[in-house]
């Protein structure tokens, strides 16, 4: 048994098998997920677990280059915008879009984990960098 690091076992291996500009997605409760994009779901109740609890795990895990965010998390719930950007120390790249663009790029994820959080645009995109 893992001792540390991502424990949960879905993860782990699309973490494992990430190569560069390859991304996964985080999302609320809310975020339709396409037909044919693995669905890993470690929602338990509203509100658990947290958005930013999920992001703060995989960035520990992950080598992130870029982020995607909708362009509505600015002005719907700039507190998760604060906890975003406070929780990414690597200062990747932040690019802005409109949801439903947000909703189209992640027809090409090869994750999306979905999460307990029931606050507005609680959604993000990393993109996978590299290590050296």
């Amino acid at each position: 048994m893992k001792k540390r690091g991502m424990l949960n076992s879905e993860i782990a291996k699309v973490l494992d098998d990430l190569g560069h500009t390859d991304y996964i997605v985080i999302g609320d409760l809310g975020l339709p997920i396409p037909k044919d994009v693995k669905k890993i779901d470690v929602a338990l109740e509203i509100g658990k677990p947290a958005f930013i609890d999920i992001l703060q795990l995989l960035i520990e895990e992950m080598a992130v280059e870029k982020v995607t965010l909708a362009t509505e998390i600015k002005e719907q719930n700039p507190q998760q915008l604060a906890a975003i950007e406070n929780a990414l120390t690597d200062k990747p790249e932040i690019e802005f879009i409109p949801h439903e663009r947000f909703k189209t790029q992640t027809q090409a994820a090869k994750a999306v984990i979905r999460t307990g959080e029931a606050t507005p645009f609680s959604n993000i995109i990393l993109q996978s960098g590299v290590i050296f």
